[in-house]
Order: C-alpha cells, then sequence, then structure tokens
C-alpha cells in the first residue's frame, strides 16, 4: 500500500514538473498580450483562444472535423506502417533484399512530403485517396528503417542460442529475433504515429474540404488568428496523446528490458 502511494506521488510531482513550462509559457504569453506588447491580430491572448475553443467544441465543429483527420491518419498510419514494418524486417532478414530494395528505399525517403503531394493530387484526385497516399508514405520510412536496425542489432548470441534449443526459422523469428528488436520497433512506431500527422497537416493543406488542417488554412485566409492556435494545439494534443498510448504500451510490455533512466 505504501508503494502504491509513493507511485501516485512521483506520478504527481513528474506531471507538475512536466506541465511548469506550459503553464509558464501561458502565464508570459498573458501578460505580454494583456500589456499590449504584441498585435492581437497575430498573436492572440491566450483567454480568446480558450474562447474560440469553446466555440467550436459546442458547435461541434472542432468534433467533427478532428474525427475525420483522426480516420485519415489512422489509415494512412495502419497502411503506411505496415507496410514498412514487413518491408523493414524481410530486407532486415535478407542480405539480397537489402542490395536490390535499400537504395531506393532510401533515395524515396529524401523525398519531402510538399514535393510529392502534388504529384499524387494529379495522380489520385483531390478525393481521399491522395491523402490516405501521402500520409501512408510519411508513415512507411521510420518503421522500415528501425526494423531494418532492430533485426540486424540482434545479438549473435541468441542466435547460438536458438540453435542449440533447435528451433526452426519461424520460432526464430518470432521467439525470438522480434522481442529482440521491439525496442527498436516501438521507436518507428512513435516516429511513424508523429510523421502521419505532419503528413496529414500537408495533405490538408494541400487540398481538403474537411478536417483540422482544412480548418486552420482556411482561417489563414480570413487572418482568424486564434482559430489557427486552436487547430495548432489540437494536433499537439492528440499528437502527445497518441505517442503517450504508444509509451505506455512499449513500458508494459518491455518490462524486462534493464535500461538507464536518467539521473533524477
Amino acid at each position: 500500500m505504501q508503494i502504491s502511494g509513493n507511485k501516485l506521488v512521483f506520478r504527481t510531482i513528474h506531471l507538475l514538473i512536466g506541465m511548469s513550462v506550459p503553464a509558464a509559457i501561458l502565464i508570459i504569453w498573458q501578460i505580454v498580450s494583456s500589456n499590449g506588447w504584441v498585435n492581437p491580430v497575430l498573436v492572440p491572448p491566450p483567454k480568446d483562444i480558450v474562447a474560440e475553443f469553446g466555440r467550436m467544441i459546442s458547435s461541434g465543429e472542432l468534433l467533427t472535423n478532428l474525427r475525420i483527420s483522426t480516420g485519415r491518419a489512422a489509415l494512412g498510419f495502419l497502411l503506411g506502417g505496415g507496410l514498412g514494418l514487413a518491408a523493414g524486417l524481410w530486407v532486415g532478414f535478407s542480405l539480397k533484399a537489402e542490395r536490390l530494395l535499400d537504395p531506393s528505399l532510401q533515395l524515396l525517403r529524401t523525398l519531402p512530403h510538399l514535393a510529392v503531394a502534388p504529384l499524387f493530387i494529379l495522380w489520385f484526385g483531390f478525393g481521399e485517396t491522395s491523402k490516405i497516399v501521402l500520409i501512408a508514405k510519411g508513415a512507411f520510412f521510420p518503421l522500415y528503417v528501425n526494423a531494418f536496425l532492430g533485426v540486424r542489432s540482434v545479438d549473435r548470441q541468441l542466435f547460438d542460442v536458438a540453435r542449440v534449443l533447435q528451433f526452426t526459422k519461424l520460432q526464430t523469428i518470432t521467439k525470438l529475433i522480434i522481442p529482440a528488436s521491439l525496442p527498436s520497433l516501438f521507436l518507428g512506431v512513435r516516429l511513424s504515429i508523429a510523421v502521419s500527422w505532419l503528413g496529414l497537416v500537408v495533405a490538408e493543406m494541400m487540398g481538403s474540404s474537411s478536417g483540422i488542417g482544412y480548418i486552420i488554412n482556411d482561417a489563414r485566409s480570413f487572418s482568424l488568428t486564434s482559430v489557427i492556435f486552436v487547430g495548432i494545439i489540437v494536433f499537439a494534443i492528440v499528437g502527445k496523446v497518441t505517442d503517450s498510448l504508444v509509451k505506455l504500451a512499449e513500458k508494459k510490455l518491455l518490462r524486462w528490458q534493464d535500461s538507464i533512466e536518467g539521473d533524477g
């Protein structure tokens, strides 16, 4: 019981420390805005952003567009991340596949979203397909690279253990290589989710009639800065929540891992 209480206190303190920087920024922001040191049209005070946030929630505009954006990001991540994971594992296991595919994939990895977005629009139009493909393109490479590195970083001594235990190739992959690669795979998932949200913003701002990116782009046209800040904050919150969920799953599944957590 005492241990649980100590954990709760530690987590509370940890949360408060993490919130101290955003709280300080908000306080300074409000002071600067209240004293007229910045143009309120360009940098609206926090209270105006909160008021706009409440208005958009009560009207249903924010939640409707957030649901659309979340669906696009999730579908693009599942498509691109799934293919990236499969390709990374395949290339990691096979030297021939690495020689055949990795140079081309590394070349494609350097292409920025803004460079290929117009091409995807020409190919697939302004519908959902071009947006999903653009998000999937971004989600593919973080998982591909980390899955590849995860496989290649497995300790060779583990393969000796597999031979002693007479594991089949499938058993070696499922019971040895993939578990040993999980830290890299989780890192790939976190990076892939983050890039999916970046791809979503580009896709929705390039050509869309719905979604949080569309709201931001539409607000820019009418100089509605508070609406732009609401969209940015929503993206930040949702991105942080999804990243925290992956970190929680990583912590649960990698309890066996003995790693340094940093000095206090």
